[in-house]
């Protein structure tokens, strides 16, 4: 099951005690890492998480509260003995500013492969170095320069049934095997069909991240039946309305109302403006637009299950 960790939840700058926005998502021992601010490599360390794991990472746009952290982190895990390729996925217009930013790692132990992807439709893709049962989807978003937002969402093996499975004397050491979706012979020559031992399909379970942009409607779709949905809100107060819509970005009333439209089953705030000092503040508004929202902190952390 993945576990989450939002490393930071500031937008623009970096607090004393904010880091900027960026999203850990671990399954299996291997992590995905979305956004890469400065610091962000500290928020690691003061969030007790191993660098290691983190296998690829995904862009949301090339404004440098969410890429110039890279090539600290990327030094640093160099550092720990990776050796294996790390793939970076991102938006065309971005591939560039990674391209520039690699140049003053000054060389690394493992190989960078960046990977565009498109600015202009949502696309749907799987990471090599990842579980086989994670997919990673995009949606165009709407801010000053091309943004993403990226859905991680983890296909669950359907339920297994243990009784069905004793009926039938299969050895206990196929039954991993078995609820993975695998057919198997027994050693008596028996064929097993994994259908034979497994209930019906479980939902997947959906991440939700979209940070940057105007409350566009396109995200409530985007959003359906999301676990986790993490949106930014910038501000909680309707006085910057008028600023937020000229920068392109939304309030924290934004993000609940699209988490209701969307049925996301709970809603995490983050890219708070780094004047907004006390979001919490907010807390009786927001939830009186959407019960489930929290308004997060850096290091919060979950586990789906």
């Amino acid at each position: 099951m993945p576990d989450i960790t939002l490393l930071g939840t500031g937008g623009m700058l970096p607090l004393k005690d904010r880091f900027l926005t960026s999203l850990y998502v671990e399954h299996e021992g291997k992590a995905l890492l979305i956004d890469c601010g400065e610091g962000t490599q500290v928020a690691f360390a003061q969030h007790g998480l191993k660098l290691s794991r983190v296998k690829a990472i995904c862009i949301t746009h090339l404004h440098a509260d969410h890429v110039t952290g890279l090539p600290g982190l990327l030094l640093s895990l160099g550092n720990t003995g990776a050796c294996e390729k790390l793939r970076i996925y991102c938006g065309t217009s971005t591939v560039m500013t990674i391209k520039y930013l690699l140049m003053v790692t000054g060389g690394l132990p493992f190989d960078v492969e960046i990977v565009p992807l498109s600015e202009k439709k949502g696309t749907a893709f799987q990471i090599p170095a990842l579980s086989p049962e994670l997919t990673v989807r995009t949606l165009p978003l709407c801010h000053r320069t091309p943004c993403l937002g990226y859905q991680v969402e983890l296909a669950k093996k359907p339920v297994f049934l243990p009784d069905k499975a004793k009926a039938l004397a299969i050895p206990v050491q196929f039954y991993k095997t078995l609820h993975a979706g695998e057919d198997v012979y027994l050693p008596d020559g028996r064929f097993i069909r994994s259908a034979d031992v497994t209930g019906e399909q479980r939902a997947p379970i959906r991440i939700t991240y979209t940070t940057d942009t105007l409350p566009i409607g396109e995200i409530i779709d985007f959003a359906k039946d999301s676990d986790l949905f993490i949106c930014e809100g910038m501000w909680g107060t309707e006085e910057k309305r008028e600023s937020m819509e000229q920068k392109r970005h939304m309030l924290m009333q934004d993000a609940c109302r699209l988490a209701v439209r969307a049925q996301a089953k709970r809603l995490w705030l983050t890219h708070y403006s780094p004047a907004e000092k006390e979001p919490a503040q907010y807390a009786g508004l927001l939830q009186s637009i959407c019960p489930d929202v929290h308004i997060s902190q850096d290091g919060d952390h979950i586990t789906l299950k």
